[in-house]
């Protein structure tokens, strides 16, 4: 009996009380969409660019502009929870598979490397604009 009374008396607390989570803005559906669409932009502008014989700094840079003109007209009002490491490393990632082997990267050291090649870029590129806001 007193078994019985201690289970129901905890599965109260617990049903009347749940404990209180928040939700993560990152895992967002609509915010990895938006990720995803500038990641595609990007690589588009930079694989186009390396194609067309500008070189790695040129076109990364070309890119950067260009993608952050769309972005800053943008009026999504989900850009504001991109985070600029995980919008680098989609971006590298989209980048090494578009057109990496033209410039001689591939695979995990290729990504890794793009991506410190982008983020050091474009902080010398936009010192005071957020890729993603």
């Amino acid at each position: 009996m007193f078994r019985f009374f201690f289970i129901f008396i905890f599965f109260s607390v617990v049903l009347l009380h749940p404990i209180t989570s928040y939700g993560s803005h990152i895992s967002d559906p609509t915010v990895r969409l938006l990720q995803s669409r500038i990641s595609n932009n990007f690589s588009k502008k930079f694989c186009n660019s390396i194609q067309n014989g500008l070189s790695k700094d040129e076109a990364m840079t070309s890119a950067i502009i260009k993608t952050e003109n769309i972005v800053s007209f943008s009026y999504n009002p989900q850009k504001k929870w991109i985070e600029k490491e995980d919008l680098a490393n989609q971006i590298s990632i989209k980048v090494i598979n578009d057109c990496g082997w033209s410039f001689g990267l591939m695979g995990k050291e290729g990504i890794d490397y793009f991506k410190s090649y982008f983020l050091e870029i474009y902080d010398k590129t936009t010192p005071d604009k957020k890729l993603s806001s």
